[in-house]
């Protein structure tokens, strides 16, 4: 059953980080706000890398961020988070593939292959973590923006990417979680070991044949006396 689990779990990580790959280049991380607004004349919906407007005739103009020390703390800080998560998914991805107990790659034995998916695991735990940061850091923001009477620029709402992002950090980290949590599972027995005989093989006592010399030339010289030759 654990390596069910084992299996499941990097499955279930490698999608994580698939969709992390997904979330990040995602074109509606934000999308406006028609609240308050009697006429809307056209959507702006942003991500992480530029901003985009969508007029009334479906025509959609895109244009990148001109300076990245331009841009809000949270903005670049959420960058660095969520390329840190997908390296460090590809990472875990790596190391996973080699610890599966399911795999012959390498030619490990079961403690070394439970090692490495020990630090696998941890390692989709801090992908999904950078993940979840990140999402949950961006949703802060436009909320704290939405809701400020204070606020004179353009409001936001949650895009469709942030749920997509919360969904990929939490099956990083649960598939994490499965793909470590096998490793104190781990038969530690030597595979050679289960090849040798359960029994101790019985000592063989060899038997020592007297050896009987039957000479019939002799035998039958010694039934006659000297006389019986003369």
């Amino acid at each position: 059953m654990s390596i069910a689990v084992e299996t499941f779990g990097f499955f279930m990580a490698a999608l994580g980080l698939l969709m992390l790959g997904v979330t990040l280049p995602n074109s509606y991380w934000r999308v406006s706000s028609v609240h308050g607004n009697v006429i809307t004349t056209s959507t702006i919906f942003e991500n992480l890398w530029y901003s985009c407007a969508t007029d009334s005739m479906g025509v959609s103009n895109c244009w990148e961020f001109p300076s990245m020390l331009a841009l809000s703390g949270y903005v670049q800080g959420c960058r660095a988070l969520m390329i840190t998560a997908i390296l460090l998914g590809f990472l875990g991805l790596f190391l996973g593939i080699l610890g599966l107990r399911c795999t012959t790659i390498g030619g490990m034995d079961l403690s070394r292959k439970a090692k490495l998916a020990a630090i696998a695991g941890a390692l989709h735990i801090l992908a999904g973590a950078c993940g979840m940061v990140a999402i949950s850091w961006y949703a802060v923001n436009i909320t704290q923006d939405f809701f400020n009477p204070l606020y004179v620029g353009t409001k936001y709402e949650l895009g469709p990417a942030l749920y997509l992002g919360w969904s990929a950090s939490l099956l990083s980290i649960l598939g994490g979680i499965c793909l470590g949590s096998t490793c104190c599972c781990a038969s530690q027995e030597d595979p050679t070991a289960r090849a040798q005989l359960p029994y101790k093989a019985s000592e063989a006592s060899a038997v020592v044949m007297p050896a009987t010399i039957s000479d019939e030339g002799d035998s039958s010289f010694g039934k006659y006396g000297k006389n019986a030759y003369v």
